[in-house]
């Protein structure tokens, strides 16, 4: 048995299906397939029932698996360790970011961890929440920043912080400076074009959730996903948005816009995920720490 082959048969057996552990592990699937075989046959026992729907584990797989689980965990703690041998944590940390937290966070939070884990190596990737949760479930993340994350029983959730949803609209010409405005009701930000991401963005579903909760229902002039382009949208006049300070505070054109607060506000919430099947690393311990330590100094 080795190591790759026991990776192989973990990440099948907890995905249940050969293709979504394929795309997780970047291995083709009939590589991996004859990995998982080789494995069966050295160990003389089948440890998956294969089927149309996928593959779930015999009991003699459920019994490697749970072993399984706790051998790579030791592998990666041992490399950790061997690392800090050499005076430095080391290991690979797979961080998922909503795009809008994206654009604030990759770049901060990629220099602190350079400085605190030089023996390190950070991936981060892009994702809507319900994506990056999946993707963190699977294995493929070892991180994940989500929005209104429900709480399930794959994975841990720790709250970091509110942000506020302000209405972004275009800045009049001629207006150098926002005047001081009452907050806006959300029964009127209700009828403005909104441009605004699609379903299941986490915070399209707040919105909408908040708003059914007064009997209102958003008015949906464009559907767009990326924040950037939201932005450039307002700016041309296609309508309103619901974005954070953050997102437009660290746009290409801040001055393009104006900000209103709405009354009753519009909030999300942000967390931190982990899985809660495989034990969190020395090393990602340490990046999740720095993560919240970059966003305290974001303010």
């Amino acid at each position: 048995m080795d190591l790759k082959q026991l990776e192989y048969f973990v990440r099948v057996a907890e995905l249940g299906s050969f293709t979504k552990a394929s795309l997780a592990l970047d291995v083709a699937q009939p590589a991996l397939s004859r990995q998982v075989r080789l494995l069966e046959v050295e160990l003389r026992q089948n440890l998956l029932i294969r089927n149309g729907r996928g593959a779930s584990p015999t009991e003699a797989g459920k019994l490697l698996l749970e072993h399984g689980r706790g051998i790579l965990h030791q592998v990666e703690r041992a490399r950790e360790e061997l690392g800090r041998v050499r005076g430095a944590l080391a290991g690979r940390v797979a961080i998922g970011l909503p795009p809008s937290l994206a654009r604030v966070l990759a770049v901060p939070l990629t220099r602190a961890f350079r400085e605190q884990l030089p023996e390190a190596r950070l991936s981060i990737t892009e994702g809507l929440s319900t994506t990056t949760q999946e993707w963190l479930v699977t294995g493929r993340l070892d991180i994940a920043l989500l929005y209104n994350a429900q709480p399930a029983p794959e994975i841990e959730i720790t709250p970091l912080q509110e942000e506020e949803l302000l209405l972004v609209e275009p800045r009049p010409p001629g207006l150098a400076e926002d005047p001081p405005a009452p907050p806006v009701p959300l029964a009127e930000v209700a009828a403005l074009p909104l441009v605004i991401p699609s379903r299941p963005n986490a915070i399209r579903m707040q919105v909408e959730t908040d708003m059914a909760a007064l009997g209102l229902r958003p008015t949906v002039a464009l559907e767009i996903d990326g924040v950037p382009a939201i932005l450039d949208l307002v700016a041309d006049g296609a309508g309103a948005a619901l974005l954070s300070h953050n997102a437009v505070a660290r746009s290409v054109r801040p001055s393009a816009y104006r900000v209103r607060s709405i009354q009753p506000p519009l909030r999300t919430r942000l967390c931190m995920a982990v899985s809660s099947q495989r034990p969190s690393t020395l090393t990602q311990q340490t990046t999740q720490t720095l993560i919240r330590q970059t966003l305290a100094s974001l303010g």
